[in-house]
């Protein structure tokens, strides 16, 4: 199963990795395909990873949207002169809010992976989450 899935990875990666800019979804794709190989999974161990993490996902992808829609974030502020102290104070205190939403979605998960999969595979996954990172800011630094 494993090989099938990276054969067609490997397929289909060159496709995306050719595209300009990266959306959502490519980028996904790609993070998805990272984890993979990083992570070995066996397949019962998939069967259990990747439910709880699309759950966290959903979760995360929630917060990030109610924050973009509300607007509600200090580096959107074109002039921070212009406001005053008590809208400059609820701009960062909402900052500090998504913040902690976000760590509190991380802790739950991180409790679901912990009861179910061995600690060594959760400390790969958050290695990878970091290692990808890098990868994915080194190559939106190679395109420019």
């Amino acid at each position: 199963m494993k090989k099938l899935f990276f054969a067609v990875l490997m397929f289909m990666l060159p496709s995306i990795m050719w595209a300009q800019k990266p959306r959502g979804e490519e980028i996904e794709a790609l993070k998805i395909a990272f984890f993979t190989t990083k992570l070995d999974l066996s397949a019962e161990e998939a069967k259990v990873f990747w439910p709880i993490y699309n759950d966290m996902q959903a979760e995360q992808n929630a917060i990030r949207k109610e924050r973009f829609q509300k607007m509600i974030s200090f580096r959107k502020v074109a002039e921070i002169d212009n406001l005053s102290d008590a809208q400059i104070q609820t701009l960062i205190t909402s900052e500090f809010d998504f913040r902690q939403r976000d760590l509190n979605i991380e802790k739950k998960y991180y409790n679901r992976f912990k009861a179910v999969l061995p600690i060594k595979i959760i400390g790969k996954y958050y290695r990878a989450q970091e290692a990808f990172k890098r990868e994915l800011l080194n190559r939106f630094k190679d395109k420019q």
